[in-house]
Formats: C-alpha cells, structure tokens, sequence
C-alpha cells in the first residue's frame, strides 16, 4: 500500500490522531468541523453574486463563501465551464475536484442574460447584495449593462470585485486570458524559472488564478471594513497578470531599483551553494536553505558529514565559495547522496542552524507529519447540516473565534435556482 492509499484508508479522525514517529503529539485542526465550535466565519451575513467563469473568479468567490459568505453563482444554462473539469481530467468517478475547490458552500442559479428577464433577475439579486464579483471581460459585462458605471450608480453602497487578466486599463485591458498566459508567462514568472538552455517548466493549474483570488478576497473584506466609516461601495480590481508581477516582485523591484537581474543559474553552479537543492541515496531531495551565508555555512558542512571545510581556506569566505561553487556543490551532492531522508533528519536535529525542507510529492506531503498540523484540510458536508462529508484542501486562512467551516459540496448546475427566486419574490413581496 502506497502512502496516498495509506492516506485515504484513514477516517479523518485517525488522520488528526496521527502520530509522528514516536512522539505523543496530537494534531488538530482548526478547519475540522466540532461539535464545539459552530461555522460563523467572518464574512457571515455578507452576501456575494459571483458571475464568473473557470477559476479565478469563483476561487475569489469560494473562499468568501468558506468564510461565511453567502454566494449567489449565476451560471448560464450550459455552466461554468469549470463543470468540465471532470472530463478534462479523464476522470471516471462522478465527481470534479477542481470545481468542488472553488464552488463549495455556495448557491447555483441559472439565468441566460440573453434575455430580457433573466438580466432583470440578475440586476434584482445585485440589487440586494453587498458584493458583485465578476472575472467576465470587462467589454462584455458593459454590454450587458454590468459594468461598474452603471451599477455604481444605481446601487452606490455596492463592492464591485472585477478580476481580468491584464487590468482594467492599457491595450490588453479586453483581451482573453488564462492564467498560464498572462501570470505566468507573460509576467515573467516563466523566465526566470527556467534553467539556461532548457525549456520553460510547465505551471500547475490553477496557480495564478488562486492567487488572484485570494488578492481579490481580501480586497473585497477591506472596501465592505472601509464601507462600514463611508457608507460608500467601490470599484476593486485586480489581475492575473498583476499577481504574477507581485509574485516576482522580488526580482522585480530590484530590476527597478538597480537595474540589475539576480541570476539565475543552473544549481551546479548556484553561487550560494548553502542555498541549493541534493538527491540523496534513497532519491528523494531535500532543499537547504542557507541564506545567511556566514550563520548556516558551519551547520551545513556538519550536516553533510564535511566540517573540514569549514575552516578550508578555499571556501573561508562568501565570496571565495561562490568562486569555487562548482567544485563544493559538486562536494555536497557526492556528500549527500550517501545519506538518506532519516539520515538527514537526524543530523539536522543536532544542528538548529541548519535550514532545509523535503522535496515532497504529493505522496510524500500526504504522511507528511505537519500536513494536517497546519490546517491543510477540511470536512465538507455533502449537504447542510449532514453528518457525511467529504475531505478536500482548506483556503489558507484560519479564524479563531469566527471559524471557518465550509457548509456544502458545490452545487449541481442551477440546484437553487427555484429557492432564489423565492427568495426574490419574498422580498418583493414584503
């Protein structure tokens, strides 16, 4: 049994019990639903119409509903094609992953803004809420009359959340775009991860967009603090391609500010060989973090079984081991590659100065001791108040007091759209 089977054997009891190694520790997190602690995040009362499409917009939208937001999704009567997932995937099991991630706790109405009457129900739900979340090209939302100008103007205490891919402004301001275009190739993320004289690495789906979406949240939660003293909503925006610039803004503002790139080299020949990645006997890598050069230097050579060269004069200082990187790394990977992940482990336990992480797959993240200590997963009921439920990877946040507890698995196409309007006719009638 691999250790993902290993994994999903477990109940999540038995996964929060799990012990490491031989320690008595206990995890426990904060996410899991208890009998002592009711969901009451902190955007509940909030309510949210999410017209948005693939993941960004509704990853914004999904982690407002985990925080206790009510989202109101319009779909159109095909679906968010996120739906498609599914099949994209290959999968063969009725269920979809990626979409769950993104539309859980929230409610689904169809409407077709083609028409007349469902633009008129669409305009009656923003009308009633405190947020109108969108990632639809700004060209489109105008036409259909969506765009901020107007519904600013008719609903003045609205939070408008906008999400495009190059910003609002400029000559791409329409165009279409996906995350794996504008956050990261054309922002530059791509570039700088890509070794000389090799091919640019393939992103993860989805990176950008989650990253996206959790700018455009926590947007949305300072304009409705702001609204509170104004009274007032606002325009909120932000993009895919922005996001990507930020994520780099490392490199990025020191492009700016002295006009110089920061290498980036292939890891044999890193200048700074205490900050670079080795495979070890047993074939998995663990990444050393040593970025202060003078503090972890020592811990890193008794770490790999090496302190002779701590005090070698041809690796004294910073500047002489950059010099002669490619014959120390090359020192360190045939150091290492005797030693396996235990080894390490143990060896890093003597030494505090001595920063380093696994290299995990995604098996290997699944038994890893902190995975469940750091809040990494939640219980969603499969419905409102259902003792059945079903683990998935949590939003990033944690509240102590207002906590954050998921209310449903995302819905089926339009499941809620008879209760919606109910709800509108309700509110109409009163």
């Amino acid at each position: 049994m691999n250790a993902q089977d290993e994994y999903h054997r477990q109940s999540p009891d038995e996964r929060l019990s799990a012990e490491a190694g031989a320690s008595d520790r206990r995890y426990y997190c904060l996410n899991m639903s208890t009998s002592e602690h009711k969901p009451s995040g902190p955007l509940s009362g909030v309510r949210v119409i999410e017209l948005g499409v693939w993941i960004a917009g509704p990853a914004a939208g999904g982690i407002m509903a985990d925080w206790g937001a009510d989202v109101i999704k319009i779909e159109p009567p095909e679906g968010d094609p996120s739906r498609l997932f599914e099949s994209i995937l290959g999968g063969v099991l009725p269920s979809n992953p990626v979409f769950e991630l993104d539309n859980r706790s929230k409610r689904s109405i169809v409407l077709d803004l083609r028409t007349d009457d469902d633009l008129a129900t669409a305009l009656e739900l923003i009308a009633g809420a405190d947020v109108f979340l969108s990632n639809i090209r700004a060209g489109a939302l105008e036409r259909l009359g969506l765009d901020y100008a107007t519904l600013s103007e008719k609903f003045p205490k609205l939070i408008y959340a906008h999400i495009s891919g190059f910003g609002r402004e400029g000559p791409d301001a329409d165009r279409a775009a996906f995350d794996i275009a504008a956050f990261w190739a054309r922002s530059g993320i791509a570039s700088l991860l890509t070794a000389p004289d090799q091919s640019p690495p393939f992103q993860r789906g989805g990176m950008g967009d989650h990253n996206t979406g959790l700018a455009a949240a926590g947007a949305v939660s300072a304009a409705l603090f702001e609204r509170t003293k104004s009274g007032q909503g606002q325009l909120v925006s932000t993009s895919l391609f922005r996001e990507g610039m930020y994520t780099i803004g490392f490199d990025l503002n020191t492009k700016l500010m002295w006009g110089t790139d920061i290498g980036n080299n292939d890891r044999r020949f890193a200048p700074s060989p205490t900050a670079n990645n080795y495979q070890l006997a047993d074939n998995r890598r663990i990444w050393v973090i040593g970025v202060d050069v003078h503090r972890h230097w020592p811990s890193l050579c008794r770490v790999a079984g090496l302190p002779e060269l701590i005090d070698d004069e041809r690796f004294a200082t910073p500047r002489v081991r950059q010099a002669n990187a490619g014959k120390l790394i090359s020192m360190f990977d045939a150091a290492f590659a005797t030693m396996d992940m235990a080894a390490v482990e143990r060896a890093g336990d003597e030494e505090p100065d001595f920063f380093w992480a696994p290299i995990n797959s995604l098996d290997d993240l699944l038994v890893d001791p902190q995975f469940l200590a750091s809040g990494a997963l939640v219980e969603v009921p499969d419905e409102p108040g259902s003792v059945t439920t079903t683990t998935m990877v949590a939003t990033p946040v944690d509240y102590s007091r207002t906590v954050v507890q998921p209310r449903m698995l995302a819905p089926e196409l339009g499941q809620h759209s008879d209760e919606i309007r109910d709800e509108l006719r309700q509110r109409d009638g009163a």
